[in-house]
């Protein structure tokens, strides 16, 4: 059973006469990335800075591995305190440091690396975020989307148990956003850290996010796994990812998830009305991870971008291409059957190149591996049951290279 990291047991937090947090109860799970989601200024950084200390509750307790950090003192205070690192809604940036002291900061202040071995560290951390031939620029020299990704180096720097991000995409463009989603979930599944991050790019984080928990009028409405969440009855939570859905909109170069689910309820309109059967076919890079390690998180989301345009050319009008997830893309092929989604998936194996995609490569002779699964609907179902069921079928029959 998963270890509850962080305990929240009725926390009460007031400004003043402003109550923000009313009695909150949350746990937060080792090893999981939860995502805390709700309405503008309703308190979600307040929630955050109590989880590491920086705000003391005015009643209730937060706790760390059954103990109130009220509680920690001496070396017990400090171990806690180097666990954590956090990555500040503005960037938190001090201007008077360039961007390599910046970044190094953590690691001059918590270990006893040597130069060397800093300064090796601190490059592998930058340029995974393409961030190039910046060592020596102040905070006030680069833009803000570059602000952002040297908080998020320096957050990474030191490979912390347990990382806070508070809105770390808010301000960058979707290619830019997609990559530190991109990186923030790769970062988690390889070393396995708990990232707690608040975040209003919906439907984005459902896709990174283990768990997500909406705090409403100063309690935690909802906690648990992302499908349980859309899947709610309950009109505050439905009426809010509603909101944010329809305002999202990837300016990317590929349609966004809720572009592909809305065409996918109309082709499933269309299908109970007139009984014209349509076919998905679920599209992933399997080799991700290698172009990842090998050309950047940054680099990655453009592949995925240049991808999907690519694929949307060849395929027929009244067809669609959505992104579904950061590795996976959504064909929805309208008036189509089994057998002519496979025709396409063969037909594109032939006609898509590596040159078509990207212009970067990361090595001679590379290939992105793609893995297709197909699914013809022929009767009412929900889009996550078909989605699983595309993806169960992708095996080594429906994989192709482009080289």
């Amino acid at each position: 059973m998963t270890e509850t990291l962080i305990q929240f047991d009725h926390v009460v937090k007031a400004f003043g006469a402003n109550i923000v947090l009313k009695g909150v109860n949350l746990g937060i799970l080792q090893g999981d990335l939860t995502t805390i989601i709700g309405k503008s200024g309703i308190g979600k950084s307040v929630l955050l800075k109590h989880m590491i200390g920086l705000m003391r509750p005015d009643s209730g307790q937060v706790l760390y591995r059954g103990k109130p950090l009220a509680r920690l003192r001496g070396v017990e205070k400090k171990d806690f305190k180097h666990k954590i690192s956090y990555m500040f809604q503005g960037s938190a940036l001090f201007d008077s440091m360039t961007v390599f002291e910046n970044i190094a900061l953590p690691l001059v202040e918590r270990t006893r690396m040597k130069p060397a071995e800093i300064r090796k560290k601190v490059h592998d951390k930058m340029e995974q975020l393409e961030l190039f031939n910046v060592d020596d620029h102040y905070p006030s020299q680069i833009s803000g989307g570059m602000k952002k990704r040297v908080a998020l180096a320096r957050a990474l720097v030191t490979d912390p148990e347990i990382i806070l991000f508070d809105e770390p995409t808010t301000g960058l463009d979707p290619i830019r956003k997609h990559a530190v989603h991109s990186m923030i979930a790769d970062y988690q599944q390889r070393f396995g850290f708990t990232g707690i991050m608040v975040s209003h790019e919906i439907p984005d984080v459902f896709h990174i996010s283990q768990r997500i928990a909406m705090l409403d009028e100063g309690l935690i409405i909802f906690e648990g796994d992302p499908e349980r969440l859309q899947e709610s009855d309950n009109p505050v939570i439905r009426d809010f990812i509603r909101g944010y859905e329809s305002r999202h909109e990837d300016q990317g170069g590929m349609a966004p998830q809720p572009m592909g689910e809305k065409r996918f309820k109309e082709e499933m309109a269309r299908l109970l009305r007139f009984q014209t059967p349509f076919s998905i076919v679920l599209l992933t890079i399997s080799n991700m991870e290698e172009i990842n390690a090998r050309l950047g998180h940054l680099a990655t989301q453009k592949v995925m971008r240049d991808f999907a345009g690519k694929m949307q050319k060849h395929l027929r009008i009244i067809d669609n291409c959505s992104r579904c997830g950061l590795n996976r893309l959504m064909i929805i092929l309208a008036n189509s059957r089994l057998d002519q989604a496979r025709i396409t998936c063969e037909r594109l194996s032939r006609e898509m190149n590596r040159a078509e995609i990207v212009e970067l490569t990361p090595y001679p002779g590379f290939c992105f591996q793609i893995t297709a699964g197909f699914v013809e609907i022929n009767k009412e179902c929900r889009l996550e049951e078909i989605l699983s069921r595309a993806d169960s079928w992708q095996n080594m029959q429906y994989e192709f290279r482009i080289c």
